[in-house]
């Protein structure tokens, strides 16, 4: 092992948080930041590869160097294997571009330090709105914000509107405004003239010449380190070297299933199952991975005429209640390389599910991919809302037959998952994993900044939310939040 190196910040993970924190930190260039990426990096916004930066491409098909995998029981006899962005700029750089704001209800069950007009300059200041401007949003934020016009959208999208607007559904032209009432309406996207912005390309490739700021690529992290009971580094490998590295603090966003992992890899977590690992506790905190939530979703899959490539996978979404009704513009195979031919399809995600997850450790190799457990359709809410979900389409969508019946569980035949899990090491009260400013309990110095520290998931995509917290994060750990 090399001899340590200081900083006085460690941040761990280079996604669509990671990203933001470590530019935002880095801003104070008496205050030295190292950011760890596990993937790949790009020193400026001239290496990033095309297949990152084109949101007709979703680059996370089986020979894409830019995803990490694991496999998940969505159910105890339904198994995927999931992918999530290993890259600067996480699955923000990788994904079709969904950048909706959480609800200002969905902030009822966070702490009340974070009320929606808390967070509200938060979302504002990131993000510059082509469409709409006033006091709901930000015209100077790294982040373009920009919707598909009505005249350039998809065959499917246009019969999907058509469809929606005949079955009585309101227009709701800005889901982002806070007086967004549901009904059908585009999705705001971080795209702009087909190029899909994630955070590093946003922030920290902008910051990359401070001196201050120093990011290793290709460096895992295997551990935090402690004295007492204070972070004070993080132990990473990097080739075939492995490192320590010593820091004031550190903060954790490597993701809502590599962060609760690394935790436990490091001693804290359920302290019963770390010992079964063979880790050595050094803080019980019993949940650590566990009650996650994520937005399950089925789908039904059609067949049009006209299967061409639209400009991002998914343009508009009708809201019905907990429900997010998705129509997604094109066939994945035309956007995922490496897909076998498909068909487009309509999506129905549970926004307000009641199951709830859990991530155990398999080994306590760092390199070893966590078990990852969903328990979807485990309670009869839930299929009731996705069984309407599903009828409601067939009402919708009833002169476009679908391709084909399932066979058995109508449900458990088209399920999926939407890729948004959070809460795998929530804020919330004295029992949580976290404090209301996103410190893990029981341990100073030590943060976590990505969707594992939302209490629940939000009820539209976590991806504009995780950058508003990051962003507030970034002031709690400086201590300039007003």
């Amino acid at each position: 092992m090399s001899a340590a190196r200081a900083v006085d910040v460690i941040v761990v993970g280079g996604g669509s948080c990671g990203s933001v924190v470590a530019a935002r930190l880095s801003e104070d260039p008496s205050c030295s930041v190292m950011l760890l990426e596990a993937g790949s990096g790009f020193g400026s916004l001239g290496d990033v590869p095309q297949d990152i930066l084109d949101a007709r491409i979703l680059p996370i098909g089986p020979q894409s160097a830019w995803v990490d995998t694991y496999r998940a029981e969505l159910t105890p006899s339904l198994t995927r294997t999931v992918a999530r962005g290993r890259v600067l700029g996480g699955s923000g750089a990788v994904n079709g571009g969904y950048f909706i704001r959480a609800r200002p209800s969905d902030f009822d069950a966070w702490p009340t330090s974070w009320s929606f007009d808390d967070v509200l300059p938060y979302y504002c200041k990131l993000e510059n709105d082509m469409d709409f401007s006033g006091s709901f949003h930000g015209d100077a934020g790294p982040m373009p914000v920009s919707r598909v016009t009505e005249d350039s959208m998809s065959p499917l999208t246009e019969m999907f509107v058509d469809a929606a607007r005949r079955a009585g559904f309101a227009d709701d032209p800005d889901k982002n405004s806070p007086r967004s009432a549901g009904g059908i309406g585009p999705v705001p996207r971080n795209i702009f003239r087909g190029v899909r912005t994630n955070a590093a390309v946003a922030y920290l490739l902008p910051a990359s010449s401070r001196a201050n700021l120093t990011v290793l690529d290709g460096a895992r992290a295997l551990a935090v380190t402690f004295d007492g009971m204070r972070a004070n580094g993080v132990t990473l490998a990097r080739g075939q070297s492995v490192e320590h590295l010593r820091a004031d603090r550190v903060i954790l966003c490597a993701g809502s299933v590599r962060t609760p992992q690394l935790l436990m890899l490091s001693g804290i977590g359920p302290a019963r199952h770390m010992v079964e690992k063979g880790i050595s506790v050094k803080l019980d905190h019993p949940r650590v991975g566990r009650g996650f939530s994520d937005h399950p979703e089925v789908g039904v899959y059609y067949e049009l005429s006209d299967p061409s490539v639209s400009r991002s996978p998914i343009e508009v979404v009708l809201h019905v209640d907990d429900l997010e009704i998705r129509p997604y513009s094109v066939p994945f195979d035309r956007m995922i390389p490496g897909l076998a031919i498909g068909d487009p399809m309509i999506g129905v995600g549970l926004m307000r599910p009641q199951s709830r997850g859990d991530i155990t450790l398999r080994t306590d190799d760092p390199a070893d991919t966590p078990l990852v457990r969903y328990r979807y359709l485990e309670t009869e809410s839930d299929r009731s809302a996705l069984s309407a979900g599903l009828g409601m389409i067939g009402d919708m969508m009833g002169g476009v037959a679908p391709l084909a019946t399932v066979v058995g569980d109508p449900l458990l035949g088209r399920l999926g998952t939407s890729l948004h899990l959070s809460g795998s090491c929530a804020m919330g009260d004295d029992g949580s994993v976290l404090d209301d400013s996103c410190r893990v309990r029981g341990i100073d110095g030590l943060y976590v900044l990505d969707t594992s520290a939302f209490p629940v998931v939000p009820t539209r995509g976590p991806h504009a939310t995780a950058i508003m917290l990051a962003e507030r994060g970034a002031d709690l750990v400086r201590g300039t939040v007003a």
